[in-house]
């Protein structure tokens, strides 16, 4: 039996938040309203959700803080525990109960974020104003519903022995999830699209961010697809020069659809070679791809590629 949950709202920014909070439904057998950030991307994986049976409840998209439902709804799941305007959220709506839903690696940044390992700040991010005020109020929100065991994570990254020990000491519980719910919608959708190619090379932001040189990220691809053709799937924030430089390369089918390598991948009923730079991918997929014999293999710029088996 499925039970409606009016209490609980998902306030979810990206789509591998959304998937947290289909997987956290899924879970609890709890019907969940969402927020969500106004995106097409995010637009598109809500649709796709949807279409697997995702349990979600109205869904509303945002732009800024959605106050009236946040104050509606006690229980907050909550994708990016570092957004400025969560804090704000937090520090002035007193939510009764926080879950906490995963951000990529940045899930183990708030982790010892609450447990004071360090500062209440973004990985790599200098803040300032309103955000850096709020952070103390919203930290000691936390700490207050901890203490009454009414904030938890759920979550598909290993935090570790010592961080669930000591998260669990401060009252703070961690759930699990290895994506049982995308893995088993993936394997029985009808809206796959085959993908052209067994083999998949996972899209970057890195040139964007200023964090990898074009040139090289480009040249990387094509010397991919001059081993063997490649589907190639696009980073939500590729921007559209650096897609067209892509879709240029010989030997590279580049996806139309928009979405998540976890759903696209989830359910593959072959073995699949995917290739990626060192993402938050290479703990989701593993995860995904378990038990379908398909390869991993992670790229480091100038120091060649080293490979992991998926079991």
């Amino acid at each position: 039996m499925v039970h409606d949950a009016p209490s609980v709202i998902a306030w979810a920014e990206s789509p591998l938040q959304l998937i947290g909070a289909a997987e956290w439904a899924a879970a609890h057998r709890r019907r969940v309203p969402i927020a969500g950030r106004l995106t097409a991307q995010m637009a598109e994986t809500a649709d796709e959700l949807l279409a697997r049976g995702a349990l979600f409840g109205r869904l509303e998209p945002y732009l800024g803080i959605p106050w009236k439902l946040l104050a509606e709804n006690r229980h907050w799941l909550i994708g990016d525990g570092f957004s400025g305007q969560f804090r704000l959220a937090a520090a002035a709506l007193r939510p009764e109960r926080i879950t906490l839903l995963d951000d990529g690696a940045n899930t183990l940044a708030f982790a010892d974020t609450l447990l004071g390992r360090r500062d209440y700040v973004r990985p790599g991010i200098r803040e300032r104003g309103l955000t850096a005020l709020a952070a103390p109020f919203a930290l000691n929100r936390l700490h207050e519903r901890a203490r009454v065991g009414r904030v938890d994570m759920f979550t598909a990254f290993d935090l570790g022995a010592d961080r669930r020990e000591a998260l669990t000491d401060r009252g703070i519980a961690v759930a699990r999830h290895r994506f049982e719910w995308t893995r088993r919608t993936g394997e029985r959708s009808t809206r796959r699209d085959a993908l052209p190619t067994g083999r998949v090379l996972l899209g970057s932001a890195r040139p964007v961010d200023g964090r990898l040189d074009l040139g090289v990220y480009l040249a990387w691809v094509a010397a991919e697809a001059s081993i063997a053709p490649l589907t190639y799937l696009p980073h939500r924030r590729e921007p559209a020069a650096q897609l067209d430089a892509i879709r240029a390369i010989p030997g590279v089918h580049l996806s139309a659809r928009h979405l998540p390598a976890e759903l696209v991948l989830a359910g593959a009923p072959e073995p699949l070679e995917v290739l990626t730079l060192a993402s938050s991918t290479t703990t989701t997929l593993p995860l995904v791809l378990e038990g379908t014999g398909s390869v991993l293999r992670q790229w480091a710029p100038g120091s060649g590629r080293t490979e992991r088996v998926l079991l």
